[in-house]
């Protein structure tokens, strides 16, 4: 359904086919069509839908786990959305098993000697992330609801090792607090089993059930280890080596009488930078560090179910590397060579003679693969469509490390980017976007992006995708160096990234734009707030604009999470931080063309983070396009809406980073 907007006396939105218009005189147009409104968008030329669609038609395959009968259970995208599919054989068919308007996600497959054979899997509504809980039952193709069904969040499902039991946590029982929760799968009985306050989550069932290992999650670094009897119901929690750690996966050994598990915690009484895996006997107290020589984190890793052998990720630089030990000795096995790029998960088979691997590169989307671990043999199960592009002109990046404004030891400090650069420059020098990332602890990695691509392939432009400070996978240190008070410092290093781009003979520094997501359309604004007079234009999507209001209204089972990353509102000198470096409050110093988009039921940055920017700076009297879809939440995960918007912002870039 499409309507008119009359937003100023006497003006009527024409609708165009595909957008809006901006009237002469600055007045605000708008256009409402169906589940999309948008405001001072052109009408988008048909010969750009037309270039763009093939780079859209792209996907890629997610390994979700092995099915009883030896297939791979994945997540793939054929019509709008992401749904569960299964493969059996290599580059064999993808049979669709659910079908669904919103996508689903977490899918988790029961265990090989389970009573039933199928999957659970979780599901919102229009990106509202009150993710329920399904259990879709192999032989009988049904799903049915396994949680409330209410406004509650539901996650993290585990099984216990006969598939009687399901762990998973929930913040049903007072909308805030993330229990954990064990559910009968026979009969249908769920108890909370941890109902301690804080974000909780199950992480693996003991060998023979009576026991589940859970952590407390107060911050990236900062998580609690613990065990649940489950009979007497009795929690105990684990003593952290330094009182303090980041904590990753934890699993029990295959006899029961030993965990694995990752953290930061020292070595040898010595700091650690890095998250590393272990194993500690609680019998007689003794810990042993078997990733002791790789100074990087260790991402995840999992055990077969024979016992025979552990898998492994480890996050080098932004590449991913899988590594394998035998138990009980943990000797390393010698793996195929695997093509670089970033790894996503991994599981072994029911019988555990075949690992499975999600595998991704910079110049095709993910794809799922399969090593015979006793002949070396690599085989792909997958092979996604790229929209009938020829993947040998895709741009690979280069890792490059430009210094910013502090130094560490007497020498300046670098920040590592990524750059992909078209392959032959067209007319002088490259005109650059800088793609940040949300988080603001995560890690932009060199996986397949196909609007990248198109950027560099289509219009010829540079994209550098830094990883300020902040950021996850460089060690403790490197995220703690934007912390609270020291926010901005980030910022700056968007700031000295200009600095590098103008001394380089083939990138331009008159045509920069900026670009980035949550966390990183904040980083947007405030890059325009500071540099808006080196940057030609900015895109926020989903973007925080302004912290005070963002800690207010973002949904509570959040609010005490992000204020250990980003300060207490609450605090006096925090709230006076926030006044400082606010876009909102500073809207007046934002004078860059703005391109602002957001899904209305984001339960992270609530849509007003959204409206209040655009109406501030738009009074300021730049020019601002603003996009919201009624049906997404904390991004774009519907095929229809995430194509207009990357129609949308490439025509942004056109008119205000290119002409």
């Amino acid at each position: 359904m499409m309507r008119l907007a009359r937003l100023a006396p006497g003006l009527l939105l024409a609708a165009g086919v595909c957008g809006g218009a901006v009237a002469a005189d600055g007045t605000i147009l708008r256009e409402v069509i169906g589940n999309r409104s948008s405001e001072n968008i052109p009408p988008i030329p048909a010969e750009l839908l037309e270039r763009l669609n093939r780079y859209q038609n792209t996907r890629g395959a997610a390994l979700a786990g092995w099915t009883k009968d030896g297939c791979l259970l994945i997540s793939t995208r054929f019509a709008d959305t992401t749904q569960a599919h299964r493969v059996c054989q290599p580059l064999g068919m993808r049979e669709q098993l659910t079908f669904y308007p919103e996508p689903v996600a977490a899918l988790t497959p029961a265990p090989a000697n389970a009573a039933r054979d199928g999957f659970v899997f979780a599901k919102d509504k229009g990106g509202d992330e009150f993710s329920q809980l399904y259990w879709f039952d192999a032989q009988t193709r049904e799903a049915r609801l396994l949680t409330d069904g209410r406004r509650s969040q539901n996650g993290s499902a585990v099984f216990s090792r006969d598939g009687r039991l399901m762990a998973y946590a929930s913040t049903a029982r007072n909308g805030t607090d993330r229990d954990v929760w064990v559910r009968d799968m026979r009969s249908g009985a769920a108890r909370a089993v941890v109902t301690a306050g804080g974000t909780w989550n199950p992480l693996d069932f003991s060998p023979d059930g009576s026991r589940l290992l859970v952590s407390r999650y107060v911050s990236i670094s900062e998580s609690y280890p613990g065990q649940v009897d489950l009979d007497s119901g009795e929690l105990t929690l684990w003593p952290v080596d330094g009182g303090k750690a980041a904590f990753g996966g934890l699993r029990y050994a295959p006899d029961g009488r030993s965990v694995y598990f990752v953290s930061d915690e020292p070595v040898d009484g010595r700091p650690s930078e890095f998250l590393r895996l272990r194993r500690h006997e609680p019998k007689n107290d003794r810990t042993e560090v078997l990733t002791r020589a790789i100074d990087w984190d260790i991402e995840d890793f999992t055990i077969a179910d024979d016992g025979r052998h552990l898998a492994f990720s480890s996050n080098e630089d932004g590449i991913g590397r899988l590594h394998v030990l035998s138990l009980p000795r943990h000797r390393p096995v010698q793996l195929p060579e695997l093509p670089v790029g970033v790894l996503g998960g991994f599981a072994f088979s029911p019988d555990g003679r075949r690992i499975a691997v999600t595998l991704n590169t910079a110049t095709s989307p993910s794809d799922v693969y399969v090593i015979e671990l006793a002949t070396r043999r690599l085989q792909r199960w997958t092979r996604s469509e790229v929209g009938g592009l020829d993947t040998s002109s895709f741009a690979s990046p280069t890792l490059v490390r430009y210094p910013t404004f502090d130094s560490v030891d007497g020498r300046p400090r670098t920040i590592p980017a990524f750059l992909y650069k078209p392959a032959a420059r067209r007319d002088g020098r490259f005109p650059v976007i800088i793609s940040i990332h949300g988080g603001p602890e995560s890690q932009a990695l060199p996986a397949f992006n196909a609007h990248t691509q198109f950027l560099v392939n289509e219009l010829g432009v540079a994209v550098l995708v830094p990883n300020v400070r902040g950021s996850a996978g460089y060690g403790k240190t490197y995220l703690s160096l934007d912390n609270a008070e020291k926010r901005e410092d980030s910022v700056k290093d968007i700031g000295a990234l200009l600095d590098w781009v103008a001394l380089q003979p083939d990138l331009d520094a008159t045509r920069v734009g900026v670009s980035g997501g949550s966390y990183g359309g904040y980083m947007v604004l405030a890059s325009l707030m500071h540099y808006g007079e080196r940057i030609r234009a900015g895109i926020d999507v989903v973007g925080i604009s302004d912290f005070t209001t963002f800690l207010t209204n973002t949904e509570s089972y959040r609010r005490d999470l992000r204020r250990a990353e980003y300060g207490d509102e609450r605090d006096p000198a925090i709230q006076a931080l926030f006044e400082r470096i606010s876009p909102l409050k500073n809207a007046q110093r934002i004078r860059t063309p703005l391109f602002v988009a957001q899904g209305r039921n984001d339960p992270r940055v609530p849509w007003t983070e959204a409206e209040q920017i655009v109406a501030a700076v738009r009074g300021n009297g730049a020019p601002v396009w603003y996009l919201l879809f009624d049906d997404e939440g904390h991004g774009f995960r519907k095929k229809p809406n995430a194509d207009w918007f990357g129609a949308a912002s490439v025509l942004f870039w056109q008119k205000h980073l290119l002409d």
